[in-house]
């Protein structure tokens, strides 16, 4: 059966007012060119896309069992229609049960929930010296251990620190596979990202976190993101990062693109939750460990949206793109991030506020 809905249309050719009729997939899209300030009715927009997912509604990736299904739903209800379940640094054995439960929820996607396109394996392989909010369960990479993890789900995203012994020879075997290798909680220079990069990495995890800064007679990792990368990812909740600083990476990174970074606590009252084995405390709209040291967030990607627009003066068409096409493309998925005829029917229809109206995965209606 299919599905007719009116308004502003962002296409990748710009905005159509007019009607998207789609069943799974998008049928046609008929109307004229016309800005969206030339009338009140709703965006309708591209599904946002999530890179970056720990957890939501209290649960947690790695707890494994249905928990990844738990969160795909609670991140759909705010426009999130793809994502990837992100691990922790943990014993192997725990990585092995949580990896090996988000491959089976791949295998059968939840209607109305954000489709899982696979895993985000953030740790354990980085710097022990960089582990931000990760539990010190650091180690080295091996083609075998990537072997073994990615027979239980598809990794679509590794996080590697490219000055660790043997990684760089890594992050070059790894992209020859077909896998997506970024650099992530490391304490590598500036010299260190851009040999990354020439064996292939492609992007860079939580921009500015858990890497060395930027100083104008030693650059350091995020001075080589910001001379070299095309792609990069960056947390936009305004806590993590300065919004001065989301500029420069904005002016810098040509497919700078926007993940949540989101745990348990997402959506939930204050208090304690779980991230992997650490306890960690929810308040002040933040997640942080006893210590003070940000774990993760409760961001949303809907408002990452509207922080792009509203407190970082983007356009909404641009917004978009940080929140949904650079992603899909980063990830090589064609037929996600954008509203064109054959296309997933992965849409979100905002309010002129920019509040969710409604969202789409594959078609299926999202319960609000």
């Amino acid at each position: 059966m299919n599905t007719t809905l009116s308004g502003n249309i962002l296409t990748p050719h710009g905005w159509v007012h007019g009607s998207i009729d789609f069943n799974a997939r998008i049928i046609a899209i008929d109307g004229g060119s016309n800005h969206p300030d030339a009338n009140d009715a709703p965006y309708i927009v591209p599904g946002f896309i999530d890179l970056h997912v720990h957890g939501g509604g209290g649960r947690d990736v790695m707890e494994g069992g249905d928990s990844a299904h738990l969160i795909a739903a609670v991140h759909a209800r705010h426009g999130t229609t793809s994502l990837l379940a992100t691990t922790m640094t943990a014993p192997p054995a725990d990585i092995l049960a949580a990896v090996r439960a988000v491959g089976a929820a791949c295998a059968q996607p939840r209607r109305g929930a954000a489709r899982i396109l696979g895993v985000h394996l953030e740790g354990p392989y980085i710097n022990p010296g960089k582990l931000g909010a990760q539990p010190d369960f650091a180690r080295l990479a091996s083609l075998a251990d990537v072997a073994a993890l990615q027979a239980l789900a598809p990794l679509r995203l590794i996080t590697v620190a490219p000055e660790m012994p043997g990684h760089l020879e890594l992050v070059r075997a790894l992209t020859d596979a077909g896998l997506r290798v970024q650099i992530g909680h490391t304490s590598g220079t500036y010299e260190d990202g851009v040999a990354a990069l020439a064996h292939g990495a492609a992007g860079f995890t939580h921009l500015f976190n858990a890497m060395n800064p930027l100083h104008h007679r030693s650059p350091g990792m995020v001075g080589a993101a910001l001379a070299h990368a095309e792609y990069a990812e960056i947390i936009p909740d305004l806590l993590h990062v300065h919004a001065g600083a989301i500029k420069v990476a904005l002016r810098a990174i040509p497919r700078l693109y926007c993940v949540t970074d989101s745990t348990a606590a997402t959506g939930m009252p204050d208090g304690q939750y779980m991230l992997g084995r650490q306890v960690v405390h929810k308040c002040m709209g933040g997640v942080r460990l006893a210590d003070g040291t940000l774990a993760g967030s409760t961001l949303t990607m809907d408002q990452a949206l509207r922080n792009l627009v509203h407190t970082l003066g983007l356009d909404l068409a641009e917004a978009s793109r940080r929140v949904s096409t650079n992603a899909a493309d980063y990830l090589g998925e064609a037929e996600r991030g954008r509203l064109a005829a054959g296309c997933y029917a992965d849409i979100v229809v905002l309010k002129r506020d920019l509040t969710i109206a409604a969202v789409y995965t594959e078609g299926e209606a999202c319960e609000l």
